[in-house]
């Protein structure tokens, strides 16, 4: 049967003009082995072989682990083709064709499965290579090789025993470098490789062919390999692709000193400098480099050791970006003068680096603008905006929680709140470590360089807090014990004072002082995001309450406020003791006496931010936490808060414990609040209308957006717009004047949703709170469950974490049916999303194909959001 008679076509060859595949195969024949069969038709010397298809990677765990007969036949009838191009025979004894094993998923794991070089040599067959090579020394070298390998990747015999044989030899011989070994050094070392395999109940096979099937299958299962599904859960690769496998005709860069092996990038992968980057070794195989046994050389050194190779390798590089037009990661062997490419792919960049080659390549005519904004990820650009730790410090890991706010920060550990504020007022760095964190911590975080909690989640309220400031966090880790003035960690014990690095990218806690690096933002970045908003066809805006974040968010491109947490203004300490004495009031009157000392604090806040956002809209929620959260646990601060209100320790007690509840997050909270203490959301309303009068006065333009959060159905939010309107109406015509302000809802109950139609009547915007809503549409608490969700992850049983990642297909789907009611009860309903996925690039690019309005998130997300709005533009 000859390979065009065959039912499926499973295996595609690569070399000159009997190619097959081509580069936009990618998904048949994987990335590495698309690009092989395109170099293959660019007439660039690349090794031939054959490609068997990611399909067949699915159907070999369908059949036991075992591949088909169909694609067996395949194998045979393509190891004829290379057999016939390169004038040597697989499973000769005389000359043998020796092949490498090497995976190829559609896009690049580098590192993440295995691969076994040297495939075919046995005791025979060594000897017939010996002779073709007249090396010795390189046959048995090779030999040696491809049994560790081969036994470590395939049978699964551990890499240190071999190391071990190897390490024991060359001590015993006095040696230092590997090349030290002789011919007859090499002989023994095979044969103690082959006894220290025989005593793990293991055989090593003498016949080509079955090493070759063994060989594929084993890279099949390294799709399945721990290292490699945390991979692809960290980048968004589907599990389901599965690999491909390259089978490719060796070549040898440890045949002497006019051979030699390397990696090489068309520009900086760190910096984006269009130089040639890379280095080599003469005399090496592949693995050398990676190893590091030696030292590689600088590529520009090839120049003067073999001017006709590098002049050659330049062309080829050059031919390459070219054509694929994008910086390229390849891998080329030097066999006896002679060049070779083993491999090319889209090379691996920083955020730096993505972005400055993106830029270039646009002023060099290579891509269009659309083009450039695509090769940006928008998490790219997480890197650019946080100190992050130094790429060449290699950290002690102590333990690893969420990583709930990037970048990275060190300071000597606090245990609470007031020592860090201390701290920070002697100009020391400190890392504030607690249990979990409330609204009381807001001074010692603002005075953290960051925040490490032992409990919580993506969406708690220090992973909530720490994004919005900007600050490094780490949340969950459950790994932390706080004990009196010390905390363990991992079993580890450290006292308050003692240094710590925090990598909120990752999750990493590490020992001591890390080096951190600075972001620095160029020009290429600010042209990246001009053409960014050229293209995006939604508003992004930001979630901020504070000044400060409000200016960080101008400068990042925010194009409005969509939420502002009124409750976070009520924290610092002078205001904190009135909000307090309002909760423990026993009588409207007394409730009201207090709110008039907060109005004036809470309409100077809305005045600053109305000031900055001159002419942008600014959605403002009204008082959502459970009246709980804002009072003292602790005996000191009950004893303060009795003193100052002439009550009693025991009163106080009494009012903590009836305003607790079994699961507050369903409480007494939200509109809620309004409906049974009115007074408290008409002091709200009156600070907002207030200020923006007088900012209009000041002649800027003042777009007020008052958001009713946590409603059920039409008939609270109804109860809570009569409220507003009333009060904002008695102020306007006390001022004769007029102000456009908005009334709209947040939709963060699943009820709410079903009902948008009845509420979009009365409502003039929709703002998804997408945490509560997560949470409600799940049934999980988003403070507790980052104690499990992780797990739920890795055996996917979710594809990714629901509060860091929308759930399209649940939370999405309300979402669709909320969006499309409100729209056809009121078609100029104005729709945006206000929960953290506002700033996760599918998320937004979710929010962008419904047609929403705008998504807001905190300020460090901004310029995410603007680019993953523009990449779904893009893509449509």
């Amino acid at each position: 049967m000859t390979v065009t008679e065959t039912r499926v076509k499973s295996v595609y060859f690569f070399g000159g003009n009997q190619t097959e595949g081509k580069a936009n195969m990618r998904n048949t024949i994987g990335g590495k082995g698309a690009n092989l069969a395109e170099m293959s038709l660019l007439e660039i010397p690349v090794p031939p072989g054959f490609t068997i298809e990611t399909k067949e990677c699915a159907r070999f765990y369908e059949n036991n682990k075992s591949i088909s007969e169909e694609t067996r036949h395949q194998i045979d009838l393509n190891i004829q083709k290379v057999e016939e191009m390169q004038g040597k025979k697989f499973g000769d004894n005389d000359n043998p064709l020796l092949m490498s094993v090497r995976s190829g998923a559609r896009v690049s794991m580098p590192g993440m499965m295995d691969t076994i070089l040297n495939l075919g040599l046995n005791d025979d067959a060594v000897e017939g290579l010996s002779k073709q090579s007249n090396s010795p020394r390189f046959a048995w070298d090779s030999y040696r090789r491809f049994i560790q390998m081969f036994c470590n990747v395939v049978l699964g015999v551990s890499h240190s025993g071999f190391e071990d044989i190897l390490e024991n030899k060359k001590q015993e011989k006095g040696y230092t470098l590997d090349t030290d070994l002789t011919v007859e050094d090499l002989k023994d070392i095979v044969n103690q490789y082959k006894s220290f395999v025989s005593s793990k109940g293991k055989s090593f096979p003498q016949d080509p062919k079955e090493q070759l099937l063994m060989s594929i299958g084993a890279v099949f299962q390294s799709w399945e390999a721990d290292r490699a599904k945390v991979y692809r859960r960290i980048n968004g690769i589907p599990h389901h692709w599965g690999t491909a496998v390259n089978v490719q005709a060796m070549v040898f860069g440890n045949l002497g000193e006019d051979s030699g092996t390397g990696v090489a990038f068309t520009r900086n992968p760190s910096t984006g400098e269009n130089v040639f980057y890379g280095e080599y070794l003469v005399n090496a195989q592949g693995e050398d480099v990676v190893a590091g046994i030696r030292t590689p050389e600088p590529i520009k050194k090839l120049d003067q050791q073999m001017p006709a190779i590098y002049s050659e390798l330049v062309d080829i590089y050059k031919k390459l970006e070219n054509h694929f037009k994008d910086m390229q990661d390849l891998e080329f062997t030097i066999e006896n003068k002679k060049l070779y490419i083993l491999q090319t792919r889209v090379g691996k960049r920083t955020a730096a680096s993505a972005i400055k080659i993106a830029v270039d390549m646009v002023d060099e005519n290579l891509i269009d603008k659309r083009e450039a904004v695509l090769r940006v990820k928008p998490d790219q650009i997480n890197q650019l905006l946080h100190p992050t730790i130094d790429k060449s410090f290699k950290p002690n890991v102590l333990a690893k929680g969420l990583p709930a706010s990037p970048g990275a920060a060190v300071g000597k550990i606090v245990l609470t709140a007031d020592k860090a504020e201390e701290m920070k007022a002697k100009n020391e760095q400190v890392i504030l470590v607690r249990q979990e964190t409330s609204p009381e911590d807001i001074g010692g975080m603002h005075a953290a360089e960051g925040i490490l909690t032992a409990k919580g989640g993506m969406t708690s309220h220090a992973a909530v807090v720490a994004r919005g400031m900007g600050k490094c966090c780490i949340a969950g880790c459950s790994d932390i014990n706080i004990l009196k003035g010390k905390v363990e960690i991992n079993g580890e014990e450290f006292n308050e004072g003692d240094f710590i690095t925090l990598n909120g990218t990752s999750g990493e806690v590490i020992k001591g002082q890390a080096p951190l690096s600075k972001p620095e933002l160029t020009g290429d970045y600010q042209k990246i995001m001009q053409w960014s908003d050229e293209f995006r066809k939604i508003n992004v805006r930001t979630n901020a309450e504070t000044i400060q974040e409000v200016k960080t968010a101008l400068e990042f491109g925010a194009e409005g406020i969509g939420l502002c947490r009124t409750e976070h203004m009520f924290f610092d300490e002078t205001r904190i003791k009135l909000v307090r004495q309002m909760i423990l009031s026993e009588s409207t009157q007394d409730r009201e006496s207090v709110l008039d000392k907060l109005f004036t604090p809470q309409k100077n806040d809305f005045k600053e931010i109305f000031q900055a956002m001159d002419g942008l809209p600014i959605t403002i929620r009204l008082l959502d936490p459970p009246l709980h959260e804002f009072l003292p646990h602790d005996n000191e601060s009950i004893s303060d808060i009795a003193q100052t209100q002439g009550i009693s320790v025991e009163k106080v007690n009494k009012t903590i414990e009836n305003l607790k509840e079994l699961n507050p997050m369903l409480g007494h909270r939200g509109c809620r609040l309004g409906i049974t203490y009115p007074e408290i959301y008409k002091m709200q309303v009156k600070a907002i209308i207030e200020s923006a009068v007088e900012v209009q006065k000041e002649g800027k333009t003042v777009l007020p957006e008052i958001m009713v959060p946590l409603i059920s159905g039409d008939k609270e939010f109804k109860n809570i717009k009569k409220l507003i309107q009333e009060t904002a109406q008695n102020i306007l015509t006390k001022h004769q004047i007029k102000l456009e302000y908005q009334i709209g809802t947040m939709i963060e109950i699943p009820r709410a949703a079903l009902l948008a139609d009845k509420i979009a009547e009365e409502a003039e915007f929709f703002s998804f709170g997408t945490n509560d809503l997560t949470q409600m549409v799940y049934g999980l608490s988003r403070d507790d469950s980052g104690a499990f969700l992780p797990e739920y992850v890795e055996k996917e049983v979710f594809p990714e974490d629901p509060f860091q990642v929308l759930d399209q297909d649940g939370v999405g789907e309300l979402m669709k049916i909320a969006f499309n009611k409100g729209k056809q009860t009121n078609p100029n309903l104005k729709v945006g999303i206000c929960g953290e996925h506002g700033g996760e690039p599918s998320s937004v690019e979710f929010c962008v194909k419904i047609g929403f309005d705008y998504v807001s998130c905190s300020p460090f997300r901004v310029p995410i959001a603007r680019l993953a709005a523009a990449h779904q533009a893009i893509k449509g």
